[in-house]
């Protein structure tokens, strides 16, 4: 095996969460930030909070709406026509 190929492992590496939250975890980098932690993601908070970016949340109520607005057009089921065939 090769010599001085892993790593540095950091046991008490500190993670930063954006809302403030702190957490000690082992990791090969010393300082960690991250966006979302389980402090604020709505899947253990339980709160709906939407993390947008460029507008797609927007954008999809705005198509959500329209499509409920807008009626439904009738479509005329086709028929196939019968082919007469002379010999």
């Amino acid at each position: 095996m090769k010599d001085n190929i892993h790593p540095q492992y950091y046991k008490n590496a500190t993670i930063n969460c954006v809302c403030g939250n702190i957490i000690q975890a082992g990791s090969t980098r010393e300082k960690t930030g991250v966006e979302i932690c389980n402090k604020c993601h709505p899947f253990y908070t339980g709160a709906e909070k939407l993390i947008d970016t460029a507008g797609r949340v927007e954008k999809f109520k705005a198509r959500k709406t329209k499509g409920e607005a807008a009626p439904k057009k009738i479509t005329k089921a086709r028929t196939k026509k019968s082919v007469v065939s002379t010999k």
